[in-house]
């Protein structure tokens, strides 16, 4: 039985909540994608077609009946990429109103340093 994106990444442990929630959202992604299932020993006996299929849609990938790897398209991880880095710009602006230290606008701060 799979476990939920939550209990995956189990929200209770330490770790700062920007990870989590990076990790949260990647779950999600994955959790919700309809996911082709292969084992170790049918991918190796046709990896191109699982390549193929993860063009589509991941595909899991289990040994002795426990996933063990998700193989992903370019695409998505790309799009992954761009989600955790988006992700990583609002935990680090929401850190710094947190600090609640004087701030100045970038347009203030391109004309301090010479900038158009």
């Amino acid at each position: 039985m799979h476990e939920t994106p939550g209990e995956m990444c189990d929200l209770d442990k330490s770790g700062s909540k920007s990870t989590q929630s990076i990790l949260y959202i990647i779950l999600i992604i994955l959790y919700n994608s309809h996911m082709t299932s292969l084992t170790i020993s049918e991918l190796r006996a046709d990896i191109a077609s699982a390549v193929k299929s993860a063009k589509k849609t991941p595909v899991s990938i289990s040994r002795h009946g426990e996933e063990v790897a998700v193989l992903i398209s370019s695409s998505m991880y790309e799009a992954m990429l761009e989600k955790l880095e988006d992700l990583e710009d609002i935990a680090a602006y929401d850190a710094a109103k947190a600090r609640k230290e004087e701030s100045v606008l970038w347009s203030e701060a391109r004309k301090d340093l010479g900038l158009r």
